[in-house]
């Protein structure tokens, strides 16, 4: 049976954000602007690390590499969102629709790790400061950089290996405006409880994992932040930290709310709402969280612009 549906569902039909003609142009403009500055923010956040000397340290290597990821979470969506609105073309290949999936599923797991690590390094470098560049050297942190991909693509490659199983029965109108693996589920025929047990499980012990060491990370730093005599040094902990709790809770409060519930209570139309925020949206915002909230990176920002500049200036 699935071999003979995948001779016959050669590619999906994509429902798109919205079926209102009035709102295709829009949204694409709205989609576009919103891609533009996540390209921009996340772009400026890398240029900053690795141009700024004061920022080769542990705490920047990893929001670099979160930049990074935020550019490819976002590439493998909306693009494909913008030429929906724009061409009105909805069909994406078999193929097309499992690489998307298994793209979109790595990076985001790879970004709920990576959010752990940060919190982990944050909760080092306060709690044990003189320490700090002893237990976290640049192998420590390419090791935990390379570890949260390879659990990423694993765990990808178990949602994606699971989902090529099903049986579509000639069923191919997905109704969402990705490849995004509840619709999938509502759309096959064949028995699917063993992919939502799969979904449920991996996607219960990555959150339960990541965010416990995101709580027992921030429950440590709180209790030494309390300790402090120094108003200032206080202050200083908690800008550094604010940012990554903004960008924390925004990003697992949406996947949360999307993935860890019953597949009898998913209501597709919320789900595209809740997915535009956290495929789309938050990739954008997280860049410009920390340069607003972060003085550190203002201030790197400013002297790189002064030096190129300058640069300009005698060139």
């Amino acid at each position: 049976m699935a071999q003979e549906n995948w001779t016959v569902v050669t590619e999906f039909v994509l429902e798109g954000f919205t079926d209102h003609p009035d709102l295709q142009v829009p949204l694409f403009v709205l989609f576009m602007l919103i891609y533009i500055l996540t390209m921009v923010g996340n772009l400026g956040i890398i240029a900053v690390v690795l141009l700024d000397s004061q920022l080769h340290t542990p705490m920047y290597f990893f929001l670099g590499n979160l930049s990074f990821l935020d550019l490819c979470y976002s590439s493998v969506v909306t693009p494909e969102l913008l030429l929906t609105l724009s061409s009105g073309r909805r069909t994406i290949s078999y193929v097309g629709c499992f690489l998307q999936l298994h793209f979109y599923v790595a990076f985001a797991v790879v970004e709920c790790y990576l959010l752990a690590v940060m919190a982990y390094d944050r909760s080092l470098a306060i709690c044990h400061p003189l320490r700090y560049p002893l237990l976290v050297s640049r192998q420590l942190c390419a090791s935990l950089l390379a570890g949260s991909y390879v659990v990423g693509f694993v765990n990808s490659s178990l949602h994606v290996g699971f989902a090529l199983q099903m049986s579509f029965c000639g069923h191919r109108v997905l109704d969402h405006f990705f490849c995004d693996g509840p619709p999938l589920l509502k759309l096959a025929c064949s028995d699917t409880r063993l992919s939502q047990v799969l979904v449920f499980v991996l996607g219960g012990f990555n959150g339960v994992a990541t965010v416990s060491i995101i709580l027992v990370s921030y429950g440590h730093i709180l209790f030494t932040i309390l300790r402090m005599g120094s108003v200032s040094g206080r202050h200083r902990a908690f800008e550094t930290c604010g940012s990554h709790l903004v960008v924390v809770t925004i990003f697992y409060g949406t996947l949360f709310f999307t993935y860890l519930q019953p597949s009898s209570s998913h209501s597709l139309g919320r789900d595209k709402i809740v997915s535009v925020f956290y495929a789309v949206v938050t990739p954008m915002l997280n860049p410009f969280i920390y340069s607003l909230r972060n003085q550190e990176v203002k201030s790197a920002l400013k002297r790189t612009v002064r030096r190129r500049f300058l640069c300009l200036l005698q060139g």
